[in-house]
């Protein structure tokens, strides 16, 4: 493994979990982030149930895409067997996020996909985020983190991983990913926020339909789409951010 590389890693993927905590997405041991260094295939991600006060970027475990722990002397999260999976099949992304935030959670547990009403959630989300089947008895039964990362994928064989950063599963919880442990992050933010609004306009309105598709094409591709305009070209800039 590249030495400074793995160590930046470590640092990017610790401050990604702190963040979490600051932005009030996780509570007591709820909660992880990992990164990626694709060129090793090594995962750095958060030791399980540690206190955020107790986590340096020393203690973020070192695995592997077949799951084994390559370096670090703690147990690594719970869930990494669901994030080395999604990074085997998700190519093009450099950081996932694990929460039990409060809103999109409730999503979660009600066991429905997130409606996209407006463009706030079109700036980041290309339509509705998905909510997986019901994990079914066998499959508790086995390798639960496996297949939480099997229900992920089933359900994104009809969605763009790309377009849709994120995911509910069904009485768990919300996934989301991005280029880098930050976006990821960020992405797992924006989910929060608009999962409660989501659920405000429904309170106000519960016959609410989704948003038009010209103007959900507008605000996702003037963003995301092959001519972009929104943000600034400069390197280090256009951090990817609504308004």
């Amino acid at each position: 493994m590249p030495e400074r590389e793995i160590r930046a890693l470590q640092e990017r993927v610790y401050r990604a979990n702190m963040a979490l905590r600051e932005l009030g997405l996780v509570v007591a041991t709820f909660g992880n982030v990992s990164g990626i260094h694709r060129p090793s295939g090594t995962v750095a991600i958060k030791p399980s149930g540690v206190v955020y006060d107790e986590l340096s970027p020393e203690s973020m475990v070192l695995v592997d895409l077949d799951n084994r722990v390559v370096e670090g002397t703690l147990n690594p999260s719970s869930d990494t067997r669901t994030h080395v999976r999604l990074y085997a099949r998700f190519p093009e992304i450099g950081g996932i996020v694990h929460t039990h935030s409060k809103y999109a959670t409730a999503w979660a547990q009600a066991r429905r996909a997130l409606p996209c009403f407006g463009t706030t959630h079109a700036d980041i989300f290309y339509g509705e985020v998905p909510c997986t089947a019901v994990m079914r008895d066998e499959q508790i039964s086995r390798d639960y983190e496996e297949e939480t990362a099997v229900q992920i994928l089933e359900t994104f064989e009809r969605w763009d991983y790309r377009s849709t950063p994120g995911v509910l599963v069904a009485c768990h919880g919300p996934f989301t990913w991005g280029n880098t442990p930050a976006q990821a992050v960020y992405h797992s933010q924006v989910l929060e926020y608009v999962a409660e609004m989501a659920l405000a306009s429904l309170l106000l309105t519960p016959e609410l339909g989704g948003i038009k598709k010209s103007l959900l094409d507008k605000h996702y591709l003037r963003k995301h789409g092959a001519d972009a305009y929104y943000g600034q070209k400069s390197p280090g800039a256009g951090r990817d951010e609504p308004g």
